[in-house]
């Protein structure tokens, strides 16, 4: 049975589960107030729009709103609506939800977010994978908060990087006695899941993620063999390597220097993660806000951005993962190349691109996301 849970009790004391529940202090968010009504605002060449980087129209507005009609409170009720817990593993707080459907055999399914997202880019799925009309494709569904990121936060040493998290989350499963499970994710989830079937094959069934970041290795016969659609990728990679690249480059490389900036001003913070979050906040502040709340309230805005340094210092594995993997791709996302992602996952079995969800599905269209979901975990329960 897919969701059985394993009877045996994990003893050692560091294995230790603790109930939690988000209670942010009424004098964190009078801070934050008096920080935003002091924010000194920068200077901006007229007309210059999105060319520089973040407008201050947008932040200034998005402030605005944070400050004054935001309500904080009612987004830590509506997270607080699921169970969560927390849990010491290899050194590291981890806070994640635990929301198990009423239907006892669903398959449990752990859930990724990247940055600058949170556990807050999953709420509008939890229902549908948990309940949906078909209990033979229910999921008893994990969302937890990468190390560093929220209250799972920030990491006390080196070396948090997508490997070590991969297995920082087998062993969440395992503790949870779940001997069979899918791993599913966005963005930095994107990189993490696959490593949590490449390390743990005999229990991971299936992998699904909304972008496979596999790039041309420079090998000619690679280029020799792409398609139309992998030229099309290539240009948009491009576009993005050439005006939206430069956060990857700077957590990379000095996430420290850039932390005096974003831990200190709500602003400063706001801004910095606002251009990744793109027109969403057109469409929905309250999604922004909350997810750049998670940051600040945790004090985990430089913690988040060390990820991508230890990422980027890491020895990255050269052979294929070989579980079976599944690609769902939204319009206005990163765009994956089919040519290069089979060099790098050897069993992909399914492939689908939307048009339409952005990078933000599983909050911007939850039932699409969802359904693709069952989909591909129908054919591996």
């Amino acid at each position: 049975m897919t969701g059985r849970v394993r009877s045996v009790p994990i003893m050692s004391e560091n294995a230790e589960i603790k109930p939690f529940r988000i209670d942010v202090p009424q004098a964190r968010l009078d801070d934050l107030h008096d920080r935003l009504d002091r924010t000194l605002w920068p200077d901006e060449l007229p007309g210059a729009g999105w060319d520089y980087g973040v407008p201050v129209e947008y932040v200034r507005n998005l402030a605005g709103y944070w400050r004054h009609e935001y309500d904080w409170r009612a987004h830590e009720a509506r997270i607080n609506r699921y169970p969560q817990f927390t849990t010491e593993i290899d050194g590291q707080n981890i806070h994640f939800m635990h929301v198990r459907s009423r239907h006892e055999d669903a398959l449990p399914l752990i859930l990724t977010h990247g940055w600058p997202g949170s556990i807050v880019e999953y709420l509008r799925v939890i229902e549908s994978l948990t309940d949906p009309d078909d209990p033979a494709r229910a999921f008893h569904v994990v969302i937890p908060s990468l190390p560093g990121f929220g209250f799972s936060g920030p990491t006390r040493e080196r070396g948090w990087n997508r490997y070590r998290t991969a297995r920082a989350w087998a062993e969440l499963m395992r503790r949870l006695g779940y001997d069979r499970y899918g791993a599913a994710g966005n963005d930095g989830g994107s990189l993490v899941s696959p490593e949590i079937g490449r390390i743990d094959p005999e229990h991971v069934v299936g992998v699904h993620v909304t972008q496979i970041f596999s790039f041309p290795s420079g090998d000619p016969a690679e280029f020799e063999r792409i398609t139309q659609e992998d030229r099309k990728a290539l240009e948009v990679l491009q576009r993005f390597h050439d005006t939206k690249m430069s956060f990857n480059t700077l957590h990379s490389q000095q996430p420290q220097t850039l932390s005096y900036a974003i831990f200190d001003s709500p602003a400063g913070l706001l801004g910095w993660n606002s251009q990744l979050f793109g027109d969403t906040a057109d469409v929905d502040a309250d999604f922004v806000l909350t997810n750049t709340m998670l940051y600040w309230l945790t004090g985990t805005a430089t913690s988040a951005t060390r990820f991508y340094y230890e990422d980027a210092h890491a020895e990255h594995p050269k052979e294929p993962t070989t579980v079976p993997t599944g690609l769902a791709m939204f319009d206005g996302d990163f765009v994956s190349m089919r040519t290069f992602a089979e060099r790098d996952h050897t069993n992909i079995v399914h492939w689908r691109s939307y048009d339409r969800g952005g990078h933000y599905a599983a909050h911007i269209v939850p039932d699409v996301l969802a359904e693709d979901l069952r989909t591909f975990y129908d054919g591996l329960r």
